[in-house]
């Protein structure tokens, strides 16, 4: 949960008072995520903003034809025009021998599976790469391809290059761990590639983990992100460039949270509803020695044979957590973990599990006549069995958190903003009992004529895009475009995702509302004004 802002800041809201506005923060028509605090200036009552876990759901696919095993990792998933494309190592760990000794004749490698819906997944027949004497798999690299750089494609990450001036032949891109740093290859299809340069795109850091380009498109450049040690800690670098092969000294991260802690990768991307802010879902790695939780643990004499190894291959956990960004440096960090373990008496509380897949698609609802949702992948049974089990998770379009407050009634009162466009729509979902009210302020914290909260009737739904209206205005919200104001929103029993401002859509017809019980007049549509 965000601590948000204190007792004085309550007083000045109370007061209707505030200090001295600061700049107004231009938020055109973007959609704005309650992820943090970022536009939030002061709070009132029983409002916090709040995680949200995704749902499990089934398990969607399993990494058990015999060049693939039980330590697949470091995916990548995008949904390519109709296709789904997934990328995964094949790995396959000894039980009662480190994870660096392989079964000697089970090369690491990269595989390649896609879908029609993101739920169903075939491996398809590529012919490109050997194993033990056939080319029947669907494996698209191996080190052996990769020897003049002593690659390791089993710690690679693929992308869609969303760069426009990107050409048709590197469309696709493979991010691998290579002699003194990171390599890119290029593909026109998606499955085959080659080097870029035989040199490392860049060389400080620890790179044994997933290590993650993207184009940024709003700052038109490269953004990177890999594993490093930080006085000891497993952390996270970041650079950013205009050329995909040349990036500068990198940065840590500077990530606020509950303290130092390891974070196994970063999964960071641009959330594709609101490029302007990034989300990242690390594995956290946790351990806490041998102990009577720890022997309670699923599986344990598998566990007491991994830690024969290694006491920590037996002893450690780990789960997910989110974390969020507005300028691809300065991260915010929920404290509560993303996905925890979960309930199942097997096969899981493991070392390597719950690795979120680097990217994130959308699915049919499981709910009838429900919007689509936001699917994750993540792993199971990692270092267990024979092969690693891929879990589908689902959220609310937007849902990752919200503004929440309890029956009794909670508020918050943004800074100065700036918007474009007509109608203000609300991500929101409320009790029967409870609702949501705007109220349009100006920058000294009085509502604004034909806007103050009175005569915003509650709305009350489960809408991913609810337009807030008031009595004499209706819908419209053009007089205030591109002028700074405040937004204050009034919640009862409510979460609100998301909001952001659309172009004007006159308001539909509507009955007009009469006293409590009388029955509904004629509709009459509301006229709409000229712009």
């Amino acid at each position: 949960m965000i601590q948000l802002p204190g007792a004085l800041a309550l007083l000045q809201i109370l007061m209707f008072g505030a200090a001295a506005p600061a700049e107004p923060i231009d938020i055109g028509s973007r959609l704005e995520l309650l992820v943090d605090d970022h536009l939030i200036d002061s709070t009132r009552g029983a409002l916090r903003l709040q995680l949200h876990q995704p749902v499990r759901r089934e398990i969607v696919f399993k990494t058990d034809a015999p060049w693939e095993g039980n330590a697949s990792g470091y995916q990548s998933v995008f949904q390519d025009g109709k296709l789904y494309r997934m990328y995964y190592r094949g790995l396959h760990y000894r039980h009662s021998g480190p994870p660096a000794q392989a079964l000697p004749d089970h090369p690491w490698n990269l595989c390649y599976a896609e879908s029609d819906d993101g739920l169903h997944w075939r491996r398809p027949k590529l012919g490109l790469c050997e194993f033990n004497g056939s080319k029947d798999n669907n494996i698209i690299l191996t080190p052996e391809m990769l020897k003049e750089v002593r690659g390791d494609p089993a710690h690679s990450a693929v992308l869609l290059d969303a760069n426009p001036a990107c050409p048709a032949d590197a469309k696709y891109k493979v991010i691998v761990l290579g002699k003194g740093g990171l390599y890119a290859l290029k593909s026109g299809d998606g499955v085959r590639f080659t080097l870029m340069s035989n040199e490392p795109i860049i060389t400080e850091g620890a790179f044994d983990s997933q290590n993650l380009v993207f184009w940024d498109p709003l700052r038109a450049e490269y953004r990177e992100y890999h594993r490093g040690f930080k006085d000891g800690v497993r952390d996270i670098m970041t650079a950013a460039s205009k050329d995909i092969l040349h990036f500068p000294k990198p940065q840590w991260l500077d990530h606020s949270g509950a303290g130092a802690e390891h974070l196994y990768t970063n999964q960071i991307q641009p959330y594709y509803r609101a490029p302007h802010i990034f989300l990242g879902f690390p594995m956290r790695y946790n351990d806490r020695g041998w102990s009577e939780p720890t022997f309670d643990l699923p599986g344990l004499d598998e566990r007491l044979t991994r830690a024969k190894s290694h006491p920590r291959y037996g002893t450690a956990v780990t789960d997910a957590v989110l974390i969020s960004s507005r300028d691809g440096l300065k991260f915010h960090r929920w404290d509560e973990a993303f996905i925890r373990p979960g309930p199942r008496e097997r096969h899981s509380w493991v070392y390597g599990d719950n690795f979120v897949f680097w990217g994130m698609f959308e699915t049919k609802s499981s709910v009838e006549d429900a919007p689509n949702e936001i699917s994750l992948l993540a792993t199971e049974s990692y270092w267990e069995g024979t092969y690693t089990t891929v879990r589908r998770y689902t959220l609310r379009t937007d849902g990752f958190a919200s503004a929440r407050a309890s029956l009794a009634g909670g508020e918050f009162v943004t800074k100065p903003v700036r918007f474009e466009g007509g109608n203000l729509a609300l991500n929101v979902e409320t009790s029967g009992a409870g609702g949501v009210q705007v109220e349009i302020q100006d920058l000294d914290g009085k509502p604004i004529p034909g806007y103050a909260l009175a005569d915003c009737p509650a709305i009350f739904c489960d809408r991913l895009q609810k337009i807030v209206r008031w009595k004499s205005r209706g819908g419209d919200v053009r007089d205030l475009s591109g002028k700074p104001v405040r937004l204050r929103f009034v919640l009862k029993d409510a979460d609100l995702y998301a909001f952001q401002f659309l172009p004007f859509q006159p308001d539909p017809p509507l009955p007009p509302v009469g006293k409590p019980g009388a029955p509904p007049k004629k509709p009459v549509a509301t006229p709409a004004k000229k712009p």
